[in-house]
């Protein structure tokens, strides 16, 4: 490829120092206005561009990539509503600590606010959910003025500096004149050195920590979304194999262990129920609390914790800590293999009861999930079952907001699998967006699991050339928002099912012929028995099996679920010892 620059110096810098900050793939939306950046990108040999027309998509499509890469990716746009667009992908990278670098092409100062078309006031339009703002000069006309190309250099460098080293989203603004394509064959500026940012980093006083582990008989290991970090075999033994610690994980948190609690909810939701839960969670709650990873699914899990505060909560994580349970103690800022390498060998084993009599009550939900799943009929609840039966080894798994997320949380994979969801907004607009991206950017088998909701809103979602032959889309198609039968409200009101459920009789089968992708569907539990063995061997073209379950029974069913695991299991039983008698429980 011939490399062909922009002459406008700002674009030529822009595109040269994403490349010495290694970033090599740029998402680009259509535009007139970004015409100097979409030639220098497309046209730059260590550049991979891609063309998406929807702006939300392709911020989502990105941030799918930078799960896979843990790097930065780049989304670039035309001035005017498209950096809007951008937005709720730039909210979800804030709070995800995903590092999207938001590039968006703008008028001059003086076209601002006189009534020129695709202008809007663009600096510091992100600045409640961003980590650094860049608003570079125009230099469109200036090529020779060396205070500006050092100061667009200054600005551009510490955005892309902020997105590497604190993991989180950037915007840069590049203000551009006319004329806007003319091209050139070679860099005509000359890039300044530029320095990296390096991050302060805490001293480590691990002197309270070691403290209350060695002396708390009841510590709960709370993992969030772990996107990026191998835990060693070494810290999932010290955590699994020490009676007076239970880990509780979801399925985000990619981290699997036999003695590890992964249906947080089947264990807390049926104790809500009984009439002493409040001495039930007492016996439960934890004299220390452990967390790292990022954001936690569960409400039920943080109602406990606010509710049932541990004496001391540590943080673990090289970025942020949250306050989420209102008691935070102390944050530790490095990884947790380095942190538990470093302190093993001071941490003793405290003989307790704790993890043996709760899981013992996580045993007992194994076991009747199995029965209660054959005393029920076809509805969400028993496809995730099967779901989970079937889904192969080593598989990436998308999960949609809402119901999608929550209802695989009850489950375990028989298998090791990768399990991503955009959980830092919790929203339901790029779900498909970003499960593409991220099976672009891995080149390995990726299913996205959805609802009908979080599907139909991100359907411009297969609007690219981009989608790999082996992605799948599993769409539980219960014609409305399911979550809303499952939280409290009148489900009878006449208002119900326009305004909250949203219900509707819309199907996947035209979109699936539009966008060339291969179309199953199946309306019962002999259906998808049969067809998910042969949509998970099928890997010559894109495909997507749609799920039709009963709308007005799926809620009773998964309510039930809950109910009947909290009238099979004696909590009270399981939880009188002589531990919790002598502890005060």
């Amino acid at each position: 490829m011939n490399q062909i620059y922009s002459t406008i110096p700002s674009a030529q810098l822009i595109v040269e120092l994403c490349v010495r900050n290694g970033i090599h793939h740029v998402v680009i939306s259509p535009g007139s206005r970004n015409a100097p950046l979409t030639i220098t990108f497309a046209n730059h040999p260590e550049i991979t561009a891609y063309s998406i027309v929807d702006e939300r998509c392709a911020a989502f499509f990105a941030l799918g990539m930078t799960q896979r890469f843990n790097a930065p990716v780049a989304v670039v746009c035309t001035s005017g509503s498209a950096l809007l667009n951008y937005y709720p992908a730039v909210s979800e990278a804030f709070y995800s600590n995903l590092p999207l670098v938001v590039i968006s092409a703008d008028r001059p100062s003086h076209l601002i606010d006189i009534g020129d078309g695709q202008t809007i006031r663009q600096p510091n339009v992100y600045e409640n959910h961003i980590l650094y703002s860049a608003n570079l000069k125009d230099d469109s006309h200036n090529s020779n003025e060396p205070f500006t190309l050092k100061y667009n250099a200054d600005q551009t460098q510490q955005a892309l500096q902020t997105a590497i080293t604190k993991q989180g989203p950037v915007h840069i603004n590049a203000p551009f004149d006319e004329p806007l394509y003319h091209k050139t064959n070679h860099l005509e500026i000359e890039i300044p050195n530029m320095q990296a940012l390096e991050l302060s980093k805490s001293t480590l006083d691990d002197s309270d920590f070691v403290k209350f582990w060695n002396t708390s008989a009841k510590k709960l290991v709370l993992v969030g979304v772990n996107l990026d970090e191998e835990i060693d075999n070494e810290v999932i033994k010290l955590l699994s194999k020490d009676p007076s610690v239970i880990v509780m994980t979801e399925i985000t948190s990619n981290i699997s262990d036999p003695n590890f609690f992964t249906n947080i909810d089947s264990i807390l939701a049926p104790i809500e129920a009984e009439a002493n839960s409040d001495s039930l969670f007492e016996a439960l709650q934890p004299d220390m609390l452990i967390t790292f990873g990022g954001l936690v699914v569960s409400k039920k899990i943080k109602k406990f914790l606010r509710n049932f505060k541990a004496n001391q909560h540590f943080h673990i994580d090289p970025r942020e800590a949250n306050d989420t349970f209102f008691n935070l103690t102390e944050h530790f800022q490095t990884t947790v293999n380095e942190f538990f390498k470093t302190l093993s060998p001071k941490l003793n084993l405290v003989n307790s009861k704790y993890f043996d009599q709760w899981n013992s009550i996580r045993l007992k939900t194994l076991t009747f999930r199995e029965a209660y799943k054959k005393e029920i009929g076809f509805t969400d609840f028993s496809f995730y079952y099967s779901l989970f039966e079937h889904l192969p080894k080593d598989e990436t798994v998308h999960f949609a907001n809402s119901s999608s997320i929550r209802y695989a949380n009850l489950f375990d994979s028989k298998r090791e699998i990768k399990a991503f969801a955009n959980r830092g907004t919790s929203g339901i607009d790029g779900s498909t967006s970003t499960a593409l991206g991220y099976a672009v950017a891995s080149q390995e088998p990726t299913t996205l699991v959805s609802g009908d909701l979080s599907f139909f809103y991100d359907s411009n979602a297969l609007w690219n050339n981009y989608i790999p032959k082996d992605f799948k889309i599993i769409l539980l198609n219960n014609a409305g928002g399911g979550i809303f039968r499952i939280l409290p409200g009148n489900k009878n009101e006449d208002y119900f099912a326009n305004y909250f459920e949203t219900t509707h009789e819309l199907n996947a089968k035209h979109l699936c012929e539009m966008y060339k992708i291969q179309y199953v569907e199946a309306h019962n539990q002999a259906e998808v028995e049969k067809q998910l063995p042969l949509f998970f061997e099928r890997n010559e073209s894109p495909q997507l099996i749609e799920i039709f379950t009963p709308r007005l029974e799926n809620d009773k069913v998964l309510l039930g679920y809950f109910e009947y695991l909290r009238a099979k299991i004696d909590f009270q039983s399981v939880l009188k010892s002589e531990y919790f008698e002598t502890s005060g429980h």
